[in-house]
């Protein structure tokens, strides 16, 4: 029977590093702490990292049967939860191929969390992997078993909402706190200035949909479904012949669902060989609540306390509205999904000006000052390159060139 979330506990290791290795996998129930399925294999000889990958993929392959639509994995290894979320980088390829299966199976979900725990809080997926790892030595022992703890204690949350950048300072913390310096942890060693091969990654090409009355007038234009201008239609127009010079195959396009975006997004496909255009709902527009459709001043006016509140901060929502941390938690499921659905590939994603900001500060690893400093216009293009291993390469932001006679 189908099961909405989950709580994936995974494990693995070997007798030697490299050495006999297994994995072990527990997928629970995340409100009584029953155990649904259980995975656990010998592997043979390899090395820790590649065993606690095999448990990750195990994992998730028995979420998915069950049918799992949103999922928190737990591993006590930092090291693959940290590569996972794509704040390490991915330094052995022998690894890169396990990420790369790792991130397809996220893409089947649609919510994936990764935390990290403590290893005494992993001991069921932990003493199915030691069974695997003596089976693997030639001990074949009984199969464990390990009566499931209820959880109780909440997990430390690695993965959520925050910005890259606030990850990356509790990370550099972290080091501080136990005597690392920054760059000497292999696993965490300082991005390299080597170009790498483009044919290896998802390369997204952000359009921000054309113009709209709201967008002339400078009203707040959330979820309200406002149709493109004459203008609007010549910028699509000028931004599909533009995106089809820029890539020579596009693998799908996918848009907000609001017309203003599914418009632009036609007429691209309509260039790059008419991929049908696949709606996206955790593309649409932050949602402005009681200031949809009303100016700047008129909010300032109306809800001064309210509109300094949003302004200082992204985890604050207009009244009856969405913060930019709920925006962004979407968007970057939406970005993760794309990323395990077409390596490799081409994919114009067609949205709206505050998700493609939240997905380019992301990408930049900037603060939320960022949001406020940089101008999208309508119809301009970004460019990013998603790397299998979790680099990122921000190409161009809110190209505008093809505009000139729209």
């Amino acid at each position: 029977m189908a099961v909405r979330a989950v709580v994936i506990e995974a494990d693995g290791g070997s007798r030697g590093n490299p050495g006999p290795a297994g994995y072990g996998a527990v997928v629970r129930d995340p409100e009584t702490g029953e155990v649904l399925a259980e995975r656990s294999e010998a592997i043979g000889t390899t090395t820790n990292n590649v065993a606690e990958y095999r448990g990750l993929i195990a994992g998730l392959e028995a979420a998915a049967e069950l049918g799992a639509v949103e999922v928190e994995a737990r591993m006590d290894s930092k090291l693959v939860v940290e590569q996972m979320c794509g704040r390490w980088q991915i330094k052995h390829p022998g690894l890169r191929p396990l990420a790369a299966q790792a991130a397809g199976l996220v893409g089947r979900f649609a919510s994936v969390r990764f935390s990290w725990i403590p290893r005494e809080r992993n001991k069921h997926a932990d003493a199915l992997a030691n069974a695997a790892m003596d089976a693997a030595a030639g001990r074949n022992p009984a199969r464990a078993t390990v009566q499931p703890p209820r959880l109780v204690e909440p997990p430390r949350e690695v993965a959520g909402p925050d910005s890259a950048a606030r990850a990356a300072a509790r990370e550099v913390a972290a080091r501080a706190a136990t005597g690392k310096a920054t760059g000497t942890d292999p696993a965490t060693t300082p991005a390299s200035w080597e170009p790498r091969p483009t044919e290896e990654a998802t390369r997204l090409i952000l359009v921000r949909h054309g113009e709209t009355e709201r967008t002339v007038q400078k009203r707040y234009s959330g979820r309200g479904d406002v149709p493109l201008t004459a203008r609007g239609r010549a910028q699509a127009r000028a931004t599909a012949a533009r995106v089809a010079a820029l890539a020579p195959s596009v693998a799908a396009v996918v848009s907000s669902p609001l017309s203003r975006c599914t418009a632009t997004a036609e007429a691209i496909a309509a260039l790059v060989g008419n991929p049908p255009v696949r709606p996206e709902d955790d593309l649409i527009e932050c949602d402005f609540g009681v200031w949809e459709g009303r100016t700047f001043a008129e909010v300032r006016d109306g809800w001064a306390g309210e509109l300094d509140a949003w302004l200082a901060s992204t985890r604050v929502a207009p009244p009856q509205g969405e913060s930019f941390t709920a925006v962004a938690e979407r968007t970057g499921r939406a970005v993760e999904r794309l990323r395990g659905a077409y390596p490799g590939e081409t994919v114009v994603v067609v949205s709206h000006v505050s998700p493609i900001k939240l997905v380019l500060r992301d990408a930049l690893a900037a603060g939320d000052a960022f949001l406020h400093r940089l101008y999208l216009d309508t119809a301009g293009i970004s460019v990013l390159d998603l790397y299998p291993d979790g680099g990122v390469a921000v190409r161009s932001v809110n190209d505008t060139a093809h505009l000139t006679d729209a």
